[in-house]
């Protein structure tokens, strides 16, 4: 059985948790997820299973989109609602649609985030959140994030309050951590705030509404009928650029050869898709990195 597995994650659970449970229902070993999730977060989890584990750093790489909720008047520890409230201000003002959408916009395109401390980021050989969990405050490196659309869920024309609450739909690249665009949300508006409810409603080219929980992953297993409902491994390859061979030099391919990157393919500077005639991915190029004009593979898929 192989495979990707468009998986439902529930709230209180860890990506972790997650692969430990598909292994018992599976009954088999090779089953890795996509990116951590947090606990506090539903929503799309793709489950590489099989030989599909090959693929799972690329699904990694792609965009997400979520949907969530910012409370703007209090800030925390987590910079979601898990963590203990650090700042708080009541909100003394009325802010106006035109207002919280033109912070939406400013937050758009290319923007500079700090990993919040409790992040699994690593400084010095540790993840953040193994300082933060001994009081331990150290500096985080800053990194350049792609917020491709930043929506307002939210029909109201003014947003009054001691605390104020709207809901947004942010489609984003990897490395983008949303409870930090929240607290930037209310940054921007001149108070603190957290994000205080997260669903991460895509992954690559998973939809919520594909998805299966873990309950019904073990009715189609125990039914038979979990391995029609798995989604090929070339769908995880869906964003990244494909150059078709033939059955012959496929051949050669599957032994690790060099070959000419292709005219239109020669200024892609990430992971290319190489694959047959049928469609199917036989492996992963990348530029050469001594001889000008070729690629080398970086994962052969099929042997």
């Amino acid at each position: 059985m192989e495979g990707i597995l468009p998986l439902y994650k529930s709230r209180g659970m860890t990506s972790h948790d997650c692969v430990f449970k598909l292994r018992k229902i599976l009954r088999m070993k090779r089953i890795g997820h996509t990116g951590t999730l947090d606990p506090d977060v539903d929503g799309v989890l793709p489950i590489c299973i099989g030989r599909a584990t090959k693929v799972a750093e690329y699904l990694t790489e792609a965009g997400k989109s979520y949907e969530g909720e910012v409370t703007i008047g209090f800030s925390t520890t987590t910079e979601d609602s898990s963590g203990e409230v650090v700042e708080q201000r009541v909100v003394r003002e009325e802010f106006t649609r035109s207002e919280i959408l033109e912070v939406l916009k400013k937050l758009s395109g290319e923007i500079t985030q700090t990993p919040p401390m409790f992040s699994a980021v690593k400084v010095n050989g540790k993840r953040l959140y193994e300082y933060a969990r001994k009081g331990i405050e150290v500096e985080r490196p800053s990194r350049k994030v792609t917020i491709y659309e930043l929506e307002l869920l939210d029909d109201r024309n003014s947003f009054s309050g001691e605390t104020i609450k709207f809901r947004f739909r942010v489609s984003c690249s990897k490395g983008t951590y949303v409870r930090t665009l929240a607290v930037m949300i209310g940054e921007e508006l001149g108070y603190p705030a957290h994000m205080s409810d997260l669903t991460r409603i895509q992954s690559a080219g998973y939809r919520i509404e594909d998805c299966l929980t873990l309950e019904e992953v073990e009715e189609k297993m125990g039914n038979g009928s979990l391995p029609a409902v798995l989604k090929p491994m070339e769908s995880a390859l869906n964003h990244l650029p494909k150059y078709e061979i033939s059955d012959k030099l496929g051949e050669k391919v599957k032994n690790g050869a060099v070959l000419p990157i292709p005219t239109e393919l020669e200024n892609n500077t990430g992971p290319i898709v190489v694959k047959n005639m049928d469609g199917e991915a036989l492996a992963i190029y990348q530029h050469h990195p001594q001889k000008a004009g070729l690629m080398k593979p970086t994962k052969v898929l099929k042997i």
